[in-house]
């Protein structure tokens, strides 16, 4: 998993879901919430591309990434992100494996 420093990054990211779906999360380091979430992320098997924002040490690209989206900004929050738009997105204790798994396999 690739973590976005920069709204560079972040739109590389998003023009690279025109072509293949991505996976993105947001996290925060401080929130034990977020660890579980960031968890379920992380061990997540998939082909699909995964991606990390730090909202610590990356807010503008978090908010980018709420702008871009049109998603409010939470987190922890995962998103599904396919052809410039996001669709699929939980957030806290629904980000778990099988939410993953059915968002991956209904897009």
């Amino acid at each position: 998993m690739q973590e976005l420093h920069s709204i560079d990054d972040w739109n590389r990211i998003f023009e690279q879901s025109r072509t293949e779906p991505v996976l993105v999360i947001k996290h925060s380091t401080t929130c034990p919430i977020s660890a579980a979430g960031y968890k379920e992320f992380q061990s997540f098997e998939t082909a699909i591309p995964k991606y990390c924002v730090i909202v610590q040490t990356s807010k503008d690209v978090s908010q980018k990434i709420a702008e871009d989206t049109g998603v409010k900004h939470e987190s922890p929050q995962a998103m599904f992100i396919k052809n410039g738009e996001a669709i699929w997105d939980a957030s806290h204790y629904d980000i778990q494996q099988a939410s993953l798994k059915t968002a991956v396999n209904a897009n």
